[in-house]
């Protein structure tokens, strides 16, 4: 009895070794995945301000005014008169005796001599050239996108600025001024301003608000640093 059951023990152990797998527990080498890393760069991003762009369209107009201004001869006028910065011109049949004791015949001639209207006439010269030097460095500052640059253009376009407004005031004021001083002399009882006058001030207004804008207008908010994160598609296997 013991026997037969050791030979069956010993035929199980034989069939066990005999129906054994072999399981080869190979292990999994995962693919190198590279995965993509976004990277992040900052952008620089120079936007035009729009009351700089009107600044330096008010220095345009101002130029435009300005040659106006100073070709005219209707700075002052009265009955058979006009009177500008550089020329006087008298009309056909007018009022007898002429202003300032004149004894020109009809037509233009230089101005007279008068310290106050040369002092005008090279003040308007002045606001001309300094207008269009404080325009051209506005419209550099435009164009440029370096934004070190860009800030000194504007300041300098801002003195520059201010200096012609300055010169052109002080003409408007020190030519009606000094004319009143010498009314005595004019020979009429009506004078007018002419529009070339008025022309002066207007192109004080556009260079007062040329000067505002370029002030007002902060630089900084014409530079802006933007984000953006850039993903490369670099991925590899082994």
């Amino acid at each position: 009895m013991c026997e037969c059951e050791l030979y069956k023990l010993c035929q199980a152990v034989s069939a066990i070794l005999s129906c054994r797998e072999i399981i080869d527990f190979t292990p999994l080498q995962p693919n190198r995945i590279m995965m993509a890393q976004p990277t992040t760069t900052i952008e620089t991003v120079t936007i035009k301000r729009p009351l700089k762009v009107i600044a330096f369209i008010c220095g345009l107009i101002v130029i435009i005014l300005m040659i106006m201004g100073l070709a005219s001869t209707d700075w002052l006028m009265a009955a058979g008169w006009r009177q500008g910065l550089f020329m006087h011109c008298i009309e056909e049949d007018a009022p007898q005796p002429l202003p300032f004791n004149t004894q020109d015949g009809p037509g233009c001639y230089q101005s007279r001599d008068a310290a106050y209207i040369k002092a005008a006439a090279a003040l308007c010269v002045v606001t001309l050239l300094t207008d269009l030097v404080a325009t051209v460095l506005t419209g550099l500052g435009l164009r440029t996108k370096e934004h070190h640059t860009k800030y000194k253009y504007y300041r300098f376009a801002v003195i520059v600025m201010g200096l012609a407004l300055a010169a052109i005031l002080i003409a408007l004021i020190i030519y009606p001024v000094c004319f009143a001083a010498e009314l005595n002399l004019g020979n009429r009882t009506i004078w007018e301003f002419g529009w070339a006058y008025g022309v002066g001030w207007g192109a004080a207004i556009f260079l007062f608000g040329g000067v505002i804008l370029l002030m007002c207008d902060k630089e900084s908010e014409e530079i802006y640093y933007k984000e953006r994160k850039i993903v490369h598609d670099n991925d590899s296997r082994a």
